[in-house]
């Protein structure tokens, strides 16, 4: 594609983006959005089509799972995309990209494509430069190819690795396609096989302009969380499971910090159901997360309203030390709220002793609570200090484009 034909596209008019000067390319973002219609999910595929189109890029979002749709409101499979069209189609419109995504909904009679026309979902695809796959969800990534460069980006480490180790024939078939591989674990080449790639660090991307707020929170830190995701795994005698696992080591936190509230906006769980009235007999205040931030608006909303966030990560994460750090906390940190979180091992520029204070036990924990408490205007600057240094999009996506072209 020609640059003068890029040119007369024209990039997606983005709230706040600063266009950069150099080198315009033609990426597809891969993600999720509508087959979970929830508000942190949308976030989490919709910072890299917003952070790269703000750089000055030809931006195009593609949905291409194979998978079924899910109903949030059902909490289970939908065999219909009435309701997931409709919100991602909205979405897209609201940020300038009303004609730049495409989606393709498994049916009974075959595949179907929503958004761009099929003519032109192929010429884009022919003409990009980079396919960034977040959370490698491409169904067939051989079909796409025609692209210059293929890259994965895994943002649930140890987990994907210890799958790879074992051989899963498709996963490794999948993976195998791409041309370059990024991780969320910024250490996970330290501590887990490689399986024949070099995994290369990688963080999620904030516009913090959009997280900003100068409203004052509620007096809560709160987390939005999934008791339990998937079935644990297994590598060399070592079980690596689910937050469940480790959230029970922190039940009794509230009953330590009587005059701290502590929210958790949970999912129902999936192989595990979430120990509602266990966790609130406990002091736990739970609460509703679909119900509660079932759209992008609610859930940036609920971050900004909070104090702060503290959260365990997954028991994976924390076992192996892969150096993982959550793309949630990365929400909370550029809205100015500090991120009380697990340590999972995560790299060394984002412990600055205030602004994330990490924790591994219980004893540890009431204290990180306690300091953000004595000094909170101290560790709420430099959560937004942070934010802006380590996870502002602008720095994520130029180091990883720049890295995944070659």
């Amino acid at each position: 594609m020609s640059a003068a034909s890029r040119e007369a596209e024209g990039p997606p008019r983005i709230p706040g983006a600063r266009a950069t000067h150099g080198e315009r390319l033609r990426i597809i973002v891969a993600g999720l959005i509508a087959r979970y219609p929830l508000g942190g999910m949308a976030w989490h595929y919709l910072q890299y089509v917003l952070g790269l189109a703000a750089l000055g890029h030809d931006v195009y979002y593609i949905e291409d799972s194979g998978e079924w749709p899910y109903d949030a409101a059902l909490r289970a499979p939908a065999y219909s995309a009435d309701v997931n069209v409709p919100y991602l189609a909205g979405l897209m419109a609201r940020y300038g990209l009303a004609d730049r995504w495409a989606y393709r909904v498994p049916d009974l009679d075959g595949p179907r494509w929503f958004g761009m026309s099929d003519a032109r979902r192929r010429s884009v695809v022919a003409s990009a430069d980079l396919l960034i796959d977040v959370s490698g969800t491409v169904d067939r990534p051989e079909a796409y190819r025609g692209v210059r460069r293929l890259a994965y980006v895994d943002t649930d480490p140890v987990f994907v690795h210890i799958r790879l180790a074992r051989g899963e024939p498709r996963l490794v078939e999948r993976v195998g396609a791409y041309d370059v591989h990024f991780s969320f674990g910024e250490r996970v080449a330290e501590c887990m096989p490689a399986a024949g790639h070099a995994w290369l660090p990688t963080r999620q991307p904030a516009v913090t302009s959009l997280w900003r707020s100068e409203a004052p929170p509620r007096p809560v830190y709160t987390t939005v969380m999934n008791w339990s995701s998937y079935a644990s795994e297994v590598h060399e005698g070592r079980r690596y499971g689910q937050k469940s696992v480790e959230l029970e080591r922190f039940l009794d936190l509230p009953q330590r910090l009587p005059q701290v509230r502590l929210e958790l906006a949970a999912g129902p769980g999936h192989r595990e159901r979430t120990p509602v009235a266990r966790l609130r007999a406990h002091g736990w205040r739970v609460r509703d997360a679909a119900r509660l931030c079932p759209d992008p608006e609610r859930y940036r909303r609920y971050i900004q309203r909070s104090k702060g966030e503290w959260s365990v990560a997954k028991n994976g994460y924390v076992a192996g030390r892969a150096g993982w750090f959550s793309e949630r906390s990365a929400c909370y940190l550029a809205a100015g709220r500090p991120v009380i979180v697990q340590d999972t091992g995560f790299a060394d520029d984002l412990r600055r002793g205030a602004g994330i204070v990490p924790f591994s036990t219980l004893d540890e924990a009431v204290e990180a609570v306690r300091e953000v408490e004595r000094d909170y205007a101290r560790h709420a600057a430099a959560a937004r200090e942070i934010a802006e240094e380590c996870f502002r999009a602008d720095v994520v996506l130029r180091s990883l484009v720049q890295r995944a072209v070659g």
